[in-house]
């Protein structure tokens, strides 16, 4: 297996997954494997988890010595978690690239898995060779953003926290508050359309992609916005933190 080929791993609040991926087609070379995310999300039981999975992943033949991506749910700076999402708070400012790379035995690259999400559409989905600011938004539990220009990505990016009337919009905007209040399309589309109208105002992007579990409904929502800017779903929903992982991993570490 040559430097087109990595393995990407994409760690959740809820599970854990990797595959061996294919940089040149965006497609899996090996099955995806999932095991759950250890209750309670500590580093030590997280790490242990990951080198379980990484050991089944790279058990196809040749995929030892792949180079090794990994998205996280926390602001990633020079390898430290600053933040932590359904997980333990003992991630916030830990080493955790020097974490992983010492129990899997190798060198790591690791990153924000919203951004991982929006470089996986920018090489092989929704935003492959778009132009300009692609702003892509996930909307699930809360709501997180990628933000690319010109397919570079600009990593970190916390815009589903914008304050809006007074409140941290994902509050109000996200998936789960959909769920929580039982909301229809249509009242859940108007505080969409808000949050959505303030990115554009903020940004001027060329275009927007909507990740996050929701998507596979987009035809019920996203009609419902009136946006200068186009609006598209995701092309990769579940694998694209694995393929943004592994491209980012052959990216910065050859």
């Amino acid at each position: 297996m040559s430097s087109t080929t990595a393995i990407g791993i994409d760690i959740g609040g809820t599970g854990i997954k990797g595959a061996v991926v294919d940089l040149v087609t965006g497609q899996f070379l090996s099955d995806r494997v999932k095991l759950p995310t250890p209750k309670g999300g500590r580093p030590v039981d997280i790490v242990e988890s990951t080198r379980a999975l990484l050991a089944t992943v790279s058990s196809v033949a040749g995929a030892s010595a792949l180079p090794v991506g990994i998205c996280f749910p926390a602001i990633v700076k020079n390898g430290h978690t600053m933040s932590a999402a359904n997980v333990s708070d003992k991630w916030i400012g830990l080493a955790a690239e020097k974490l992983f790379q010492k129990s899997l035995g190798q060198p790591i690259h690791f990153v924000n898995d919203a951004d991982a999400a929006g470089y996986a559409e920018s090489e092989f989905g929704a935003a492959k060779g778009v132009r300009g600011v692609v702003l892509m938004t996930t909307l699930g539990t809360g709501i997180g953003t990628a933000l690319i220009n010109d397919g570079v990505l600009v990593p970190n990016t916390e815009l589903g926290h914008l304050q809006i009337d007074g409140v941290d919009h994902e509050t109000r905007a996200a998936f789960s508050a959909k769920e929580r209040e039982h909301l229809s399309w249509d009242k859940w589309a108007s505080r969409l359309q808000k949050y959505y109208s303030t990115l554009e105002a903020l940004f001027s992007p060329d275009l927007f992609i909507v990740g996050g579990g929701v998507s596979k409904h987009h035809q019920d929502f996203l009609p419902l916005l009136k946006l200068k800017t186009p609006i598209i779903p995701a092309v990769h929903r579940n694998n694209a933190g694995i393929l943004g992982a592994a491209a980012l991993a052959v990216k910065n570490l050859n």
